[in-house]
């Protein structure tokens, strides 16, 4: 096929449906509609005369033609991102776009900015909070902290592991009732239990302790740990916290750890597209932030 006759627009939209494996995903990433994007595939289905979805009610999914195609086009956008970016990239730009996850933003790095102000006084920091699985192809950020249990979360980045996660029971120490004392596990199931992403948490926890109960199927579910610790710190129930982030919370006795027994949940990890072509602010951030993060 000719160069001057490359359908870019529809490959454009098939990359975005095969990365996705999903049209509607590709469509709000793109900002059209559903029907634009299987439009524009099934164009280019057509175009080349082979199938690239496999589709059902609910899904669709690559075919081998498809992931052969997805392959090369992946490596070629990417190739194009990162032209442009160094090209547009000001010699004497200083802002350092990171997106990082609210729990260890108020957990640990906000905490810490007037020490990387006042040694970097001529970098700037845009912070981005979102838990999102980061995509570099459109997010504006060079750098991003996420948790995962695993590095292989992140296929087409690279990633520094941080630190390991304890997670302990904590509640308030104001929020402690004298008509409720916590002498055992169980004790625990008189106040609400707060829950984060879904209730298996505290199941196996409870479980470790040989509590087996259907109360521990009640109570609220937030989607960050952060809301979580705001809720404990306000009395509205227990959760759990990594002890690493509550450390002054429980030296002031603000906060109490009622029963010792902690699990390991995953680990923070920073991530890049590729650390070797990061610019020289935001390895300078990498340099003030990895050996305070793991000292931490």
């Amino acid at each position: 096929m000719k160069r001057d006759r490359l359908p870019l627009t529809a490959l454009r939209s098939f990359e975005a449906a095969g990365r996705h494996e999903s049209f509607t995903l590709a469509a709000q990433e793109l900002f059209v509609s559903q029907a634009a994007i299987s439009r524009q595939v099934r164009d280019l289905e057509h175009q080349i005369g082979k199938k690239l979805f496999a589709r059902s009610h609910r899904r669709v999914q690559l075919t081998s033609a498809g992931t052969q195609l997805l392959l090369v086009l992946r490596k070629s956008f990417d190739t194009i991102d990162t032209c442009l970016s160094d090209l547009s990239t000001s010699t004497t730009s200083s802002v350092l776009t990171l997106s990082v996850e609210p729990s260890f933003a108020s957990g640990w790095l906000l905490p810490h900015l007037k020490d990387f102000r006042e040694s970097y006084p001529s970098i700037d920091l845009a912070l981005d909070s979102d838990i999102h699985v980061i995509d570099f192809r459109i997010s504006e950020a060079q750098l991003a902290i996420r948790f995962g249990t695993d590095p292989n979360l992140w296929p087409t980045c690279e990633s520094k592991h941080l630190i390991d996660i304890e997670m302990v029971p904590v509640i308030a120490a104001n929020h402690i009732d004298k008509e409720k004392p916590l002498n055992k596990p169980r004790d625990l199931l008189q106040y609400t239990l707060l829950h984060e992403d879904n209730r298996e948490d505290w199941k196996s926890w409870f479980t470790s302790q040989d509590v087996t109960t259907p109360e521990i199927e009640r109570g609220p579910i937030y989607d960050n740990a952060a809301l979580i610790l705001q809720e404990i710190l306000d009395g509205h129930g227990i959760g759990f916290c990594d002890k690493k982030f509550i450390r002054k919370d429980l030296q002031s006795g603000r906060l109490i750890i009622p029963f010792d027994v902690s699990f390991t949940q995953g680990s923070y990890w920073l991530v890049a597209r590729d650390f070797s072509k990061l610019p020289e602010y935001a390895t300078s951030f990498i340099d003030w932030f990895l050996p305070r993060v793991h000292s931490f």
